[in-house]
């Protein structure tokens, strides 16, 4: 657990280096847990579930077994991805924890900011 608190500490301040909001409580929060507990994954006290490490995973564009410690890799490529807007990341982990209903009003109204944007053109 130590080598996977401590990768998730890294890639949490890389992105900290490049944006200060990258704090313990914005991951937190990206990935619907407590400030405390991710704390505890950062400090190897406490291991997450699967679910949570592929989001992790996600969020900071690297591998499972990268994080876990298994390979030195973090993407399976090994070819940079560029890093997910905030935009995306809203999506990504936000919209899972609509109901139906909502899911299919954000997508009538992206559906709509698109027509729009292409009646601009």
């Amino acid at each position: 657990m130590k080598v996977f608190g401590a990768r998730l500490k890294n890639e949490r301040e890389k992105k900290k280096s490049l944006d200060s909001k990258w704090t313990q409580g914005y991951v937190a929060d990206l990935i619907g847990v407590a400030r405390p507990t991710y704390t505890a994954y950062e400090n190897g006290t406490k291991q997450p579930p699967m679910e949570t490490v592929n989001k992790l995973a996600d969020l900071f564009n690297v591998t499972t077994d990268y994080l876990h410690g298994k390979t030195t890799t973090t993407s399976p490529t090994d070819t940079p991805e560029s890093p997910r807007s905030e935009f995306e990341n809203l999506f990504f982990f936000e919209l899972d924890k609509l109901s139906e209903e909502d899911k299919k009003k954000a997508l009538e109204h992206v559906r709509y900011l698109r027509f729009l944007a292409e009646q601009q053109k």
